[in-house]
């Protein structure tokens, strides 16, 4: 039984969206190319690579990909500001009710450890200390 793709997913790209990319990508290598291959003026390195990087990273967002990220952010802000918080006495009892956990699993495996090395050591093997 097939079934129809949702609407809302897009799976198909325009050749000027991958053509954005590509550019986006081949700037993002030219600043690195630059910031290697530049003489040793310090300032005009750092530049190129920011400059270049700079102008990849805005060529990403105008791609189908870059608005899609950007909604993604927007959507997750939305969703967390949704979230309804625990308050700090909340909080408080929580961490105690780890804590008092942690203690108890710790001494009920001390506990554990000293009968079952008890058991192994003193009465099957016989071994006294």
């Amino acid at each position: 039984m097939a079934t129809t793709p949702s609407p809302d997913v897009e799976t198909v790209s325009s050749g000027a969206d991958k053509a954005k990319l590509a550019v986006a990508a081949l700037l993002v290598v030219g600043g690195i190319v630059a910031f290697y291959t530049l003489g040793k003026d310090g300032w005009v390195r750092i530049a190129a690579l920011l400059g270049l990087i700079a102008a990849g990273v805005a060529v990403f967002f105008v791609s189908e990909a870059g608005k899609q990220l950007i909604a993604y952010g927007r959507d997750s802000i939305k969703e967390a500001r949704k979230v309804v918080w625990p308050t700090r006495k909340e909080s408080l009892q929580m961490t105690g009710y780890v804590f008092a956990f942690v203690v108890v699993m710790a001494l009920f495996l001390w506990l554990t450890d000293k009968t079952v090395e008890w058991v192994l050591y003193d009465l099957l093997l016989g071994w006294r200390r």
